[in-house]
């Protein structure tokens, strides 16, 4: 059972290099392909164009810190979004402002996974410290690694409930960057592509969160053997 589980461990930890690797090469490409329009007027442009005007596009510090926060109302680009003109910051812009529009829409996967927010910060803060503490007094107290399971198991629920929000928003993006002519068709393909390797980002996420997840599960099932 453990080879079975290192196995699929290693299999999702190469995925994940591969992954990350493909999606430093792609954002780097499409970096270098020109657009006529920046990373800001891309965000500003979608927003109005969905309706919605109460929300500001900011400039933040940082490298892929860009995000939507629903409750400043504000669409947080980075530096190497915000005042470039190529295809990259479009892409990334539009995604950032597809969360916008599901906020927008009440987009229910958006509200479930905005509601686990506060639990699972909480969580995370301190699971770590009780997944050691189940591993070391397992045979004493086990419940104390269960009840680490249970609060890591939050951790991967948020993790794939992500995935249905980040696809949704990358779907909106691509759509209107083609509708609204910010894409052409040379630059629509580069446009998904760089999305698309973004998203399986996620799905790597999730994966490695429900494999560590079925390592605590096992050792757990297993304490008696």
């Amino acid at each position: 059972m453990y080879t079975l589980y290192w196995v699929i461990f290693g299999a999702i930890a190469l995925f994940s290099w591969l992954v990350s690797a493909n999606l430093q090469h792609k954002f780097k490409k499409y970096s270098e392909t020109p657009l006529g329009m920046s990373g800001r007027e891309v965000a500003e442009k979608m927003l109005h164009d969905n309706g919605i005007y109460d929300v500001q596009v900011t400039s933040t510090p940082g490298h892929l810190t860009d995000h939507f926060n629903p409750a400043t109302k504000t669409v947080n680009l980075s530096e190497a979004v915000y005042n470039q003109y190529n295809v990259a910051a479009a892409a990334v812009a539009a995604h950032e402002c597809g969360h916008a529009v599901q906020h927008a829409t009440a987009y229910a996967p958006l509200k479930m996974r905005s509601a686990l927010v506060p639990v699972v910060s909480f969580s995370s803060n301190i699971v770590q410290w009780i997944l050691l503490g189940g591993m070391l007094l397992l045979n004493v107290f086990p419940q104390l690694l269960l009840l680490g399971i249970v609060l890591f198991s939050l951790t991967t629920l948020f993790s794939f409930i992500t995935l249905p929000v980040e696809i949704d928003a990358s779907r909106r993006a691509i759509a209107w960057l083609s509708n609204a002519g910010v894409t052409n068709v040379r630059t629509d393909g580069m446009a998904k592509g760089a999305l698309r390797s973004a998203a399986y980002t996620y799905v790597v996420a999730a994966l490695g969160s429900l494999a560590t997840l079925l390592y605590y599960v096992v050792i757990f099932l297993g304490r008696r053997r």
